[in-house]
């Protein structure tokens, strides 16, 4: 079946942040007096929606968790607010999936910090929808997340393709019914094995072969 639309994730994505997040996040469990290492951070957290980082960190129900979420989205803002974890190659690669189906971005962060970084990248009119950890109750990998951005594409998950680089991204969208491509870097291959093909990297050729 032709694909129609064009999902992104956002982190280790479409935005090349993880090791943004990883030292972000290392500094804040270490402040709570939990500190982890990037092992711990690749292997046990990314992938995770926002929240449930934070109750890992804290506990279920803490009160702390909303203080703890807008201390990250701020340090995450303050660091990445041009839009350079967007390589050159991402945005030629969405503007071309962009001329030829509707696109998404699909992600377990905050949406305040989604939208800043694709607008500052020169992308954010070619997005007609962006589901964040705000619009849900259950996070990746839960498919929650990826049946909403198809009801608001208008598509099916069998005429859709989804760009992910974690076992729990992955794992959502697969449950939604899409077509899954995941790209190396974040977590280890065989982590990723649920995907339809894994890649190491995203781009213009690489869309061109998907999208035809």
């Amino acid at each position: 079946m032709p694909i129609r639309a064009v999902i992104f994730d956002f982190n280790g994505t479409l935005s090349q942040d993880e090791p943004v997040l990883c030292r972000i996040y290392r500094e804040l469990f270490a402040e709570h007096g939990e500190p982890i290492s990037d092992r711990d951070y690749y292997e046990r957290l990314s992938g995770l929606a926002e929240h449930a980082i934070a109750e890992i960190c804290l506990g279920p129900d803490d009160p702390r968790i909303p203080a703890f979420i807008r201390e990250r989205i701020d340090r995450y803002r303050s660091t990445v607010a041009d839009g350079s974890t967007v390589t050159e190659a991402m945005r030629d690669a969405v503007r071309f999936a962009a001329e030829r189906a509707r696109l998404a971005i699909v992600s377990g962060a905050a949406r305040e910090e989604i939208v800043p970084v694709v607008a500052a990248a020169g992308l954010g009119e070619l997005f007609a929808a962006v589901v964040a950890d705000d619009d849900v109750v259950l996070g990746k990998p839960d498919p929650e997340s990826y049946l909403l951005a198809l009801e608001a594409l208008g598509t099916a998950g069998s005429e859709t393709l989804v760009f992910e680089d974690t076992e729990a991204g992955v794992a959502s969208a697969k449950a939604a019914g899409a077509r899954v491509v995941a790209v190396l870097g974040t977590q280890a291959p065989e982590r990723l094995e649920q995907a339809d093909e894994v890649v190491e990297t995203i781009d213009v050729p690489l869309l061109r072969r998907l999208l035809g």
